[in-house]
């Protein structure tokens, strides 16, 4: 009978010890929220075109002395339309909500807030999603509360609906407000 050498296990084993590390760095960390370079630091630039017929956002408008949420939309995007909702409710009760429409057409989405409503106070338009990465946005829905110096205090990434809303973004808006 033939011996089997001890080192025919080491390749398996090796792999076996690398496919648990790349699977546990998948779960180890701070859940699923990507980190964002933007918190504590001045706001980017937003694009400087505005949908047709809404006030354009600009970069002052940052800077005004009060909180201000940010939101990247489109119109294609299904969470968006699910998160719609929400910000028309918070632009109710009074935040400055603005918009920066992401990789869409004006069309597209001029036809969007006209049918769905338009929760923001201004819009900004960046078709080739140049901005975005500036803002380090991965995929829209993303939303960001600035404060009244335009320093970014929080982003979320993904839809602000149900617990996500109450959890995450809500506190962090509350916190931001001093409520």
């Amino acid at each position: 009978m033939a011996r089997i050498s001890p080192l025919v296990f080491v390749p398996p084993i090796l792999f076996a010890a690398i496919a648990g590390l790349f699977l546990g760095g998948m779960y180890w960390g701070k859940g699923d929220q990507l980190p964002s370079n933007l918190i504590g630091q001045t706001a980017p630039a937003v694009p400087t075109d505005a949908l047709p017929g809404t006030p354009p956002l600009t970069d002052a408008d940052l800077r005004a002395g009060e909180i201000t949420i940010v939101n990247y939309w489109a119109s294609w995007c299904p969470p968006c339309r699910a998160e719609h909702p929400v910000l028309k409710d918070l632009a109710a009760q009074g935040y400055r909500v603005a918009g920066i429409n992401f990789r869409d057409t004006a069309d597209k989405a001029q036809a969007y807030l006209a049918d769905e409503g338009n929760p923001f106070f201004a819009t900004a338009f960046d078709p080739s999603g140049r901005t975005s990465i500036d803002w380090g946005v991965t995929a829209p829905p993303e939303t960001f509360i600035i404060d009244g110096t335009g320093t970014v205090l929080f982003r979320y990434a993904g839809p602000i609906v149900g617990s996500a809303y109450d959890q995450q973004f809500l506190p962090a808006l509350k916190a931001a407000t001093g409520d």
